[in-house]
């Protein structure tokens, strides 16, 4: 393979400007994390007062100590539903992947420090992505339930789709995915199912409450007059009902259970190797000042590769053929990869480009790597007679008909069909996260406001109207200005378009840890049945 020569200067004020910008951006993802564990810390007295562990705290115990963590859509929901300004978001859910007496698994604690752990219409579609990735990726889902349910205030938008998190747990545990619950306060209506359909549940003593109705719910409904020990108490779970399989003392000796179940279950043996490999030959730091603030200001995304891949070694496929789209091979922490990235829009002979060397990774069991910096498929008369709309659907058939594990980082702009040519949220790579410079969206907001003003100066003339250029600078100025704010990486991010956002010092370590559980996934042996693990 040929190493990237790197024409960066990492010294120069262009670099200097470029970092500044990316660390303003990554101060304010800072200092919204900050007013957010402000406000779970505020509620510490309380949990203090009745002898529990604050979600995060039950999280950080879980978790074998100095562990790698990958944080999942820890803002969704933000500034949406009723969060005003950052501090609830991650719709009531503390989720990520870890590792829990040497296995790696998915962990999902429900933010009972934040109004009481309820889910928002955000939460609910985090909880169905959490459970696809552990379905796709063999991963044990380990549950610490404190919730008060869903968020009436949006129930609507909440009940129907919620079955499908109940059908989701079933068919992981008929695919033989272990699911464990640990319940350490109220899991009511509902929420009753969530520990219900687990392959183990947990119960805290004097804490844990499960049922389908508290006591004012069965006063009104059928007169009968019950306590909350008698209706769902651990004791009674453990003891009687036999809901539950493990009754804790408290909440560290709840997650003592977990640690102790995971160890049993024989999953760390199917762990991956660590197969000998050379750091790149740049410091991955750099990507902090190498992409351009001025999203219209070019560079080569090779140096962004060299930056990722195993002694910044790319071998370029067709580099003569197209110079918008660049394909190639390399490794990355020993695992051998193809890679998409993108110099420009994808023009018809990109698309032809990409569409083959997707068949081919395809063919050799590669996963891909999407680096998505783009404006789209090039438009024009060009374009349109070299076939761009041909070529671009063969490029989606790849994208989208492809068995190997796709991976989707966007590092600038996604705009339009270019978003889904490059393995966007819609065409389900495995995983996708963003660097917080990013845009995605169906154009510019500049264009947008354009189009829009073009559009209504024409529609004016043909009804014989002499076109008011104040409102058309004002519609194209409103159009321009609400497109670019929805956008944004927050906007994205809030709504689930990625898995999270990164710092981009941190791209390479993130994708070492999401190619390992994706070999490890391709190796574990699942032992299906075909209704799940029951209770009788």
């Amino acid at each position: 393979m040929s190493v990237i020569q790197s024409q960066i200067d990492t010294s120069g004020p262009a670099f200097a400007a470029n970092r500044a910008a990316m660390q303003g951006m990554l101060d304010q993802l800072q200092a919204i994390r900050e007013r957010q564990g402000r406000l779970v810390q505020a509620e510490k007295p309380r949990f203090d007062q009745r002898g529990q562990l604050l979600p995060p705290e039950r999280v950080q115990r879980l978790l074998d100590p100095g562990s790698p963590f990958i944080e999942l859509m820890g803002l969704a929901g933000y500034q949406m539903h009723d969060d005003k300004d950052g501090t609830e978001a991650g719709g009531g859910i503390i989720a990520g992947i870890g590792y829990v007496s040497g296995v790696r698994c998915l962990v999902y604690a429900n933010n009972s420090a934040i109004k009481g752990g309820t889910i928002s219409p955000a939460g609910l579609r985090k909880t169905l992505r959490l459970q696809q990735i552990a379905l796709e990726n063999a991963l044990p889902m380990i549950m610490l339930t404190e919730s008060g349910g869903a968020n009436l205030h949006h129930a609507a938008d909440v009940f129907v789709e919620g079955a499908r998190a109940f059908a989701n747990q079933a068919r992981l545990s008929a695919a033989g995915i272990p699911q464990i619950s640990v319940v350490h306060g109220n899991a009511t209506a509902g929420g009753a199912y969530q520990p219900g359909l687990s392959d183990y549940v947990i119960v805290v003593r004097q804490r844990a409450k499960l049922f389908l109705a508290g006591p004012p719910l069965l006063l009104a409904a059928t007169g009968e007059v019950a306590t909350d020990e008698e209706l769902g108490g651990a004791e009674m779970h453990a003891g009687l009902a036999g809901t539950a399989e493990y009754l804790a003392e408290d909440d560290a000796d709840a997650i003592r259970y977990v640690r102790q179940l995971m160890a049993h279950l024989g999953w760390s043996a199917a762990e991956s190797g660590h197969p000998h490999y050379h750091e790149p030959r740049y410091d991955p730091s750099e990507l902090l000042g190498l992409v351009p603030a001025d999203p219209k200001e070019p560079y080569d995304v090779r140096d962004v590769i060299a930056r990722l891949v195993d002694d910044s070694e790319f071998l370029d496929f067709k580099s003569v053929f197209d110079q918008q789209t660049v394909c190639g091979w390399a490794a990355l922490a020993g695992h051998r990869i193809g890679i998409i990235g993108n110099n420009g829009p994808i023009t018809p002979q990109g698309a032809a480009k990409a569409a083959q060397f997707i068949q081919l990774c395809d063919q050799t069991g590669r996963p891909l790597l999407f680096l998505h910096n783009t404006t789209g498929f090039m438009v024009g008369k060009e374009a349109e007679q070299g076939g761009v709309i041909k070529h671009g659907a063969k490029l989606l058939q790849a994208v989208a008909n492809a068995h190997v594990p796709k991976l989707s980082l966007v590092i600038g702009g996604s705009y339009g069909a270019g978003n889904y040519a490059m393995c966007g949220r819609g065409l389900d790579p495995r995983f996708i996260f963003a660097w917080p410079n990013s845009r995605t969206a169906v154009m510019g907001g500049v264009q947008a406001g354009k189009v829009l003003r073009i559009v209504a100066e024409q529609k004016q003339r043909r009804a014989g109207i002499t076109p008011d250029p104040a409102s058309l600078d004002a519609l194209e100025q409103t159009t321009a200005q609400g497109l670019e704010a929805q956008s944004t990486a927050l906007y994205g991010t809030a709504r689930l378009w990625d898995d999270g956002l990164i710092d981009p010092r941190d791209s390479r370590t993130l994708l070492m840890l999401l190619l390992d559980l994706i070999a490890t996934a391709g190796k574990r042996p699942l032992h299906p049945n075909h209704f799940g693990v029951a209770r009788f």
